[in-house]
Parts: structure tokens; C-alpha cells; sequence
């Protein structure tokens, strides 16, 4: 199918586009465009990927066809546009999918091949994973003989892109680029590969995609062969002699795929030799929705090769190569040379410095709501600086600019230049805002579990025959006797060796039941006394039997609720303070206090989001044993930062303590003898459990409520 539209009796005195066809041959599309005279050379053009379009200019050729537009619909192509710009026309071929194009000319007419569009199954094969690529001719070779490259270098952009930079003899160099398996092969034709080159880069320590880079000769070709890792993505570019491979880490979303970090634009494909600046931004331009406005002091040529680049990333590689800047106004970009645009805004802000140094002072009142006055003047003249050595340096007024504070009426009065009053209200503005409340409950639970047993004896023998007249003891032969007591004392008293008696010196053994820890809770053992004498009743053997069995358990539930601001300190304590003696330098004695309290310190955060962040501190005290020097007190503390959804509940600490005690005092030999042994001995076993659970329920308080219950 063709079409062909006839152009209008004109005169011939320029060249000029006749018409447009277009045919399929051999499932490719090919495009005809006849001219009134041949072209002496192959038009510049560039592909755009979305929409899917190629553009060519054609200088020194206008449009003679009567229309700018031409319907075609045949095969992938849609439409054809002229565009004429003074001496010059731009024919934009409007196509159905993405295509790559390949120009020719043929006596008067310029032959457009468009390569064959992959099909549906085919274009959802392709990707990453695909097992090998057909070569894209990234630039044909011009060279007519071998040329040696001059260095292959591999660096790592912001982005985390590995970037493999060859720099080539010349611009002449033909490149293609294939992709097999999961590596990416670079030919470089009708080149040489010096020695000092032919190697493998092992550039895994880059944290980029890119883990190894291998340079070898291959006939007249020089093969790169790049292996990445993982999912990733590629683009080249070429600008002057340098060529680039660049090979970025895949981002995907749930909705799309990500055309390169940082880069949004259309891709775009554009092939040209030194060509004027101007005119490539000219061209990049006309494919956007922005303004170029270029400087004067913009001048020079560039060769310029990329496939498949996204427009802004294509722009910002032709402002390098450069040194240019780039400005963005609304949809108009300026750009011009870097040290022209970093002057231009040095003027700028010179004369804005000059215009508030010579701009009259105004002074506006600002009525403050929830804050004080006197913070917000403090903080607007720096004077809430903590270091306090550079107060100017957190100055929000201008030089000239003044604030005075009324506490009565809670009023500012700022005075300073206009533009300066305007960020000053915009501030206060977001600083005089009513502050959120939380109120946070807490729920202290300790429960303990006592067990304790405790046995024990007293053994002790009295001889008073001495004492009433008799021989006391017993005889060892001849006039020799020998009598026992309990201690010195009471031998001396058997035998009249002094008057006194006790009744305690008699015990052999005093080892009562042990009753003393915690877990007896201070009761007092019973007793059991025995006592084997002779009928005269002047000899007398005793035993007293102890013995104490103590089972107890607890559980103490503390619920302190607090109320404060966002991000303010709340502090809640409920306990008693114990009075004990101190010493003073003088010798003296004086009465000091020890809190022993229930305390609950907590500093709310409203996220975002609409939970919590809490910093807790949370002192559990009671009063414990009593000493010598007073009261022990008994401490369990948890200090923590804690994120709580609001209303939400969570365990910010708990303590479990377990304290097993068994002991065992006894007469060395005599306290081992079998059952007679228990007589020289005791015994005591005690079990304490105790745990501590803190649980913290915030809840931010809204519709002013009162937040009691």
C-alpha cells in the first residue's frame, strides 16, 4: 500500500520535499521521500522511544507539498509532519511501536528503512534474563584503517552505576553492543587493543552491578566483555572521543519500571558529528514540553552518540561535556556557561543585600495564642543559642531587623524590612499552634511467691551435786573427778570454783532454727524442751527443738496515669521518705531523708503517623530489711525508649527473680553422725520468687476531654 501526495507548480529554485510514501517490503517498512533535487549527504536524525517517533532535518529543503501532515497508516507507521524553521525542514515520522531506522539515498529520494517490530511473544522473551541479543549498531565504523585505543577505565556514579569509560583514538570508531547470556559485549571495529590494556578488571569491591570488566583482541576488533550480578539495566553514549557504558541497578515498582535513577524523561536516540551545541539543545527542545533559552556565550561542536537515554539524562551529559549550567524557571530552562550563571547570581544577590540595606522598616504586631512571647523574641534574635558564641549565626531577623515582647497581652513587635516580616509571620504561623496531649497510663504489677523451713536444737547438761553438798563428776581414779559444762563458766560453778550460777553456760549446743531472711517475714519459730534427770535432781540433761515453717505470697498492683503536652516532661511519684542518722564534719548528728517511691517520669513524641514514641523511666522502691544504719531499700528500675500505636498497649520491662537458699550449721564430727547427729546441728531452706511486669498504654487526647476517668 503507498501513498503519495503531489506538491503545487512551484518554482524550482530551492529544494524542497515533494512528497511522502510509504511500503512494506519483506515485513519492514519503507519510507520514501521525494526531493526536487538529491541531497548531497545523509540527513542528522534521532529516535524517540514514547511516543514512538523519528525525526529528521533536512537542511536547505522546504516544504512543497501544500500540508504539513500526511496520514499513512500502513504497517508500524501512523503519520508523517514537516516542520520548517527558515532554511531548513524536520520530517517526524509517528509510528505504532519503538523502531530503529536506517537512511539511504537514491537518486531524488531518501530511503527511510524502519527495522522490523518484534512481536508480542517475542518483545515478552526479551529482557535481562534473554539468552543472547541480535548487536545494536551503536555507531557504524568510518575509519579506514586499525586504530588503538587510548584507555578503558571503570568508575562508579552517585547512583550506584557502573561506568565503564573507554576513550577512543577518534570519533570514527565504530561500536557495537550485544548482550549474551547475562554478559554485555562491547566491539570496538578496526581497532587494536595495546598490551598494556589486555586484562580483566575485577570491580566487585565498587558496589556496583558491574562485578568483572575483560579486555581482549579479537581480530580487528577489540571485545569488551562486561559481567553484571542481579537485575540491572544498561545505556551508552558516546560524547567527542569518549564512550561510556553504563550499567545501573534495576528499580521496580509496583506499577512501573523506573527509567534509570534520577532520570525520568523520554528515551531518546540521537547519533551526530560535530554538531553545533546550540543546535543539539535546539534539538532536544523542540521534543519537550520546556523553553530552551541559550546563552551567547554558548559555542562549539560536539559528537554525540546515545541509544536508548532518557532525554534529561541526554541533556545533562551535553551540559558536562560542555561546562554548562542549567537554570529551570517554570517550563523556560537558561542555560549558559557555569561561571556566567554563579556571576549572574552573585549580581542577584547583591543587589537584593543593597535593596535591604536601603528598603524602609516596617513593624507589625503578631498576637501569640499557645506560646509565649518572649521565646518566640528570644529565637528570632538568636538568643535561645545554646553555644552562645555565635548567636548571629541562628539570627532569623535581618541586621537591621528588632523585637520587643508584652508579657500582659502575650504580644510580639517585629520590625524589619517587608519581605523579612512575611517569613517571620509564615513561621510564627507554624509555631503558634495548640500542642497535642497524651495522656499515659501505667500498670505495675509485682507478685511474689515465699517458701521457708528452718530446724534447729539447743543441748545442754547441768551436774549440781557439787553445789549441794556432793562430789560432782565423775571419778578417774583415785581422788581425781572430771564434770563437763557447757563452757568455762559452768565447770567453775559445778565444782564451787565461784558462787554464781547461769543456766545458760549448761548448753553443749545452741543452734536454734535460723528465722532470719526474708522469707520467714519475721515470725518466730516454735519450740519444743525436754529434759532427762536423776531422782535426787542434781543431774539434769536438756533439749530444746525449734522448728519454723513459713509459706507466703504477695502481689502488688501500682497503676500511676500522667497528662502533659507532646514532647514535654511528665514526672508522678508516690512513696515515703525514711528518716535516718548522718553524721555530720562536726560530729554531730542529723536527720536526712531516702525516698522509697513509685515514680513514673515519661516524655511523649507524636509521630506522623499518629502513634507514639515514649521515653520512660520508671522507678519501683519499697522498704526492705532493717539494719544497723536503717532500712534497706528495695529498687527495680527501667529506663527505655518504646514506639506505641495510639491507645495500644506494650511491656516496656520485666523482671523475673528466682533465689534458691539452703544451709546447714552443725559440731564438726559429731554433727555427722547418723540420726544422733541432728542433735549438733540445724537446718534452714527458703525459696523466694519475684517478678515485675511495667506495662505503658498511651492515648493522645483529642476534642479537649478531660483525661480522667
Amino acid at each position: 500500500m503507498s501513498l503519495a501526495v503531489l506538491m503545487p507548480v512551484q518554482a524550482w529554485a530551492q529544494n524542497m520535499i515533494r512528497s511522502i510514501s510509504s511500503t512494506q517490503q519483506g515485513g519492514a517498512d519503507i519510507v520514501r521521500i521525494e526531493l526536487a533535487k538529491p541531497l548531497t549527504e545523509l540527513p542528522r536524525g534521532f529516535a524517540v522511544q514514547a511516543p514512538p517517533r523519528i525525526a529528521l532535518d533536512l537542511p536547505g529543503v522546504s516544504n512543497g507539498m501544500g500540508r504539513n501532515a500526511v496520514e499513512i497508516n500502513s504497517g508500524n507507521m501512523r503519520s508523517a509532519n514537516v516542520a520548517q524553521a527558515g532554511d531548513r525542514s524536520r520530517v517526524v515520522l509517528n509510528l505504532r511501536q519503538a523502531s530503529t531506522y536506517r537512511a539511504q539515498l537514491q537518486d531524488n529520494s531518501l530511503l527511510i528503512f524502519l527495522d522490523a517490530a518484534p512481536s508480542p511473544a517475542t518483545a515478552a522473551a526479551a529482557g535481562p534474563a534473554a539468552a543472547t541479543t541480535e548487536p545494536v549498531h551503536f555507531a557504524p565504523s568510518q575509519n579506514a584503517t586499525t586504530q588503538a585505543l587510548q584507555d578503558i577505565d571503570f568508575r562508579r556514579g552517585n547512583d550506584g552505576a557502573g561506568r565503564v569509560v573507554v576513550n577512543l583514538p577518534s570519533s570514527q570508531v565504530g561500536v557495537d553492543i550485544q548482550q549474551q547470556g547475562q554478559n554485555l559485549v562491547v566491539e570496538f571495529l578496526r581497532s587494536a587493543l595495546p598490551e598494556r590494556l589486555r586484562r580483566k578488571l575485577d570491580v566487585t569491591d565498587f558496589g556496583t552491578p558491574v562485578q568483572t570488566v575483560t579486555a581482549t583482541q579479537q581480530g580487528d576488533r577489540v571485545r569488551l566483555v562486561v559481567t553484571p550480578k542481579g537485575a540491572w539495566e544498561h545505556s551508552a553514549y558516546q560524547s567527542d572521543n569518549q564512550f561510556v557504558l553504563e550499567v545501573r541497578p534495576q528499580k521496580v515498582d509496583p506499577n512501573k519500571l523506573t527509567q534509570g535513577p534520577g532520570y525520568s524523561g523520554d528515551k531518546l536516540s540521537l547519533n551526530f558529528q560535530n554538531i553545533d551545541v546550540r543546535a543539539l539543545l535546539q534539538v532536544i527542545a523542540d521534543f519537550t514540553n520546556f523553553n530552551v533559552v541559550t546563552s551567547d556565550t554558548v559555542t562549539g561542536n560536539v559528537t554525540l552518540r546515545l541509544k536508548d537515554v532518557p532525554w534529561d539524562q541526554a541533556l545533562d551529559i551535553i551540559l558536562q561535556a560542555k561546562g554548562l549550567g542549567l537554570r529551570k524557571s517554570g517550563n523556560v530552562l537558561w542555560i549558559a556557561p557555569k561561571e556566567e550563571l554563579a556571576n549572574k547570581e552573585k549580581a542577584e544577590l547583591e543587589a537584593k543585600q543593597a535593596v535591604a540595606q536601603l528598603e524602609p522598616l516596617r513593624t507589625q504586631s503578631f498576637q501569640m495564642n499557645y506560646t509565649k512571647a518572649e521565646e518566640v523574641a528570644k529565637g528570632l534574635t538568636g538568643q535561645n543559642n545554646q553555644g552562645g558564641s555565635n548567636a548571629n549565626a541562628s539570627r532569623i531577623l535581618s541586621p537591621r531587623g528588632s523585637v520587643i515582647w508584652e508579657t500582659r497581652t502575650n504580644q510580639l513587635f517585629v520590625s524589619d524590612i517587608p519581605s523579612k516580616l512575611e517569613e517571620i509571620q509564615a513561621l510564627i504561623a507554624k509555631i503558634d499552634v495548640p500542642v497535642r496531649q497524651v495522656l499515659i497510663e501505667a500498670r505495675i504489677v509485682e507478685a511474689d511467691d515465699k517458701f521457708g523451713r528452718a530446724l534447729g536444737v539447743k543441748l545442754g547438761a547441768s551436774d549440781l551435786r557439787g553445789r549441794q553438798g556432793g562430789i560432782p563428776g565423775y571419778n578417774v581414779g583415785g581422788s581425781n573427778y572430771v564434770t563437763i559444762g557447757g563452757n568455762y563458766s559452768a565447770v567453775g560453778s559445778q565444782t564451787n570454783q565461784q558462787t554464781s550460777y547461769n543456766y545458760n553456760d549448761s548448753q553443749f549446743v545452741n543452734l536454734p532454727a535460723n528465722v532470719s531472711g526474708d522469707a520467714f517475714g519475721g515470725a518466730t519459730a516454735a519450740n519444743f524442751a525436754l529434759s532427762l534427770f536423776s531422782a535426787t535432781a542434781n543431774r539434769f540433761l536438756n533439749l530444746e527443738i525449734s522448728a519454723l515453717e513459713a509459706d507466703g505470697r504477695g502481689k502488688v498492683v501500682s497503676s500511676p496515669r500522667v497528662v502533659t503536652a507532646d514532647q514535654t516532661k511528665a514526672l508522678i511519684e508516690q512513696g515515703e521518705e525514711i528518716p535516718y542518722q548522718q553524721s555530720t564534719s562536726s560530729g554531730a548528728t542529723s536527720i536526712t531523708f531516702k525516698k522509697a517511691v513509685l515514680k513514673l517520669e515519661v516524655t511523649p513524641q507524636i509521630t506522623p503517623e499518629g502513634n507514639v514514641i515514649l521515653t520512660v523511666d520508671v522507678n519501683k522502691d519499697s522498704r526492705g530489711t532493717l539494719t544497723p544504719q536503717g532500712y534497706a531499700i528495695n529498687n527495680k528500675h527501667v529506663q527505655t525508649l518504646v514506639l506505641v500505636e495510639n491507645g495500644g498497649t506494650v511491656v516496656i520491662g520485666g523482671i523475673y527473680t528466682q533465689e534458691d537458699l539452703e544451709t546447714e550449721n552443725k559440731v564438726p564430727y559429731l554433727g555427722d553422725i547418723p540420726l544422733l547427729g541432728n542433735l549438733f546441728k540445724n537446718k534452714s531452706r527458703s525459696s523466694a520468687k519475684t517478678e515485675l511486669l511495667i506495662f505503658i498504654t498511651p492515648k493522645v487526647v483529642s476534642d479537649r476531654v478531660t483525661a480522667t476517668r
